[in-house]
């Protein structure tokens, strides 16, 4: 099996033992995923109150849908949706591992203090924005989008004839942007990469990318896989982002036994089980009970299965 580097934020360790989920809450009207607009504070509230109850370790806090369809949001709207509900959070909940989505350096200074990680999901667009991350002492994230600028869908994509040319192109974008990561500062157990599927990928592109999720595992960098309910899902099985949950399942359950560490999911709980599973078939992480067929269990109150 991909032995898969750790991640440490906040004093935190994730690995094979112990992989993390990421919740998402979006403080955004036009999410694409309907599930998860929170535009109204106390929804956030609420939204980031259950997250925690349901097992996520991170929560990743953006205010600017990422495709190009929706409303234009500029920095000064993108810091107001965001900044005081991630210093909310952090006095709420101090233990929770804060996450900001955004590809502006003005936006993440502004976090400086409150956040752990620095989600960048355009690739280093803003030049500045891995430098800011190393000042304020934050994780970041590295990602790969094809050289699209922020807000891009793809059209007419193409990374060569070879199926396996979007691979070598993840592979070698990753790398220097990690090694750009570390230069400014940042520890490598704080440097997360993302092959980042959907973002200037073809359906195929992020299925090919999906597979070889050990190759990416084998750069030795902490891995995250951010799939949920994304288009790659939806057109593999002809379905609205409102009915995509098994498959992101499916495909959550795939990269977590390629070596992915950290799961970035609107459907926290399921996700939490289906990590969490995997860790233990993969051997990595012991069964919470294990009683069953033992000479002498231990009292219960919980009933036993019928043979």
């Amino acid at each position: 099996m991909p032995r898969p580097a750790p991640l440490v934020l906040r004093g935190r360790r994730f690995d094979a033992a112990s992989p993390a989920v990421m919740a998402i809450v979006n403080r955004t009207r036009d999410s694409f995923f309907s599930g998860n607009r929170h535009s109204d504070l106390e929804t956030a509230k609420a939204a980031l109150a259950d997250a925690v109850e349901r097992g996520a370790d991170i929560v990743d806090v953006g205010g600017v849908r990422a495709g190009q369809e929706g409303e234009v949001v500029d920095a000064e709207e993108e810091i107001r949706r965001v900044v005081p509900f991630l210093q909310w959070a952090r006095v709420t909940y101090p233990g929770v591992i804060l996450s900001l989505d955004t590809w502006r350096s003005e936006v993440a200074r502004e976090a400086d203090g409150v956040v752990d990680l620095v989600n960048d999901t355009w690739a280093g667009h803003d030049r500045e924005l891995v430098h800011v991350a190393g000042a304020v002492g934050a994780g970041y994230v590295i990602s790969h989008t094809g050289g699209l600028p922020p807000r891009t869908d793809p059209v007419d994509v193409s990374y060569g004839d070879d199926p396996l040319d979007v691979v070598r192109d993840v592979l070698a974008t990753l790398s220097r942007g990690a090694l750009v990561a570390e230069q400014a500062g940042i520890p490598r157990e704080r440097v997360l990469i993302d092959p980042t599927l959907d973002f200037g990928k073809t359906t195929a592109h992020s299925l090919e990318v999906l597979r070889h999720t050990a190759d990416v595992v084998a750069l030795n960098y902490p891995v995250l896989q951010a799939m949920s309910r994304k288009d790659f899902i939806g057109e593999t099985l002809d379905l609205p982002a409102e009915e995509r949950l098994e498959g992101s399942l499916a495909a959550t359950a795939v990269a977590a036994w390629l070596g992915a560490t950290v799961f970035r999911s609107h459907d926290v709980r399921a996700t939490r089980r289906v990590v969490d599973m995997v860790a233990t078939m993969r051997g990595d992480r012991p069964p919470m009970l294990s009683v069953r067929g033992t000479a002498s269990p231990p009292a219960t109150d919980r009933p036993v299965d019928a043979i």
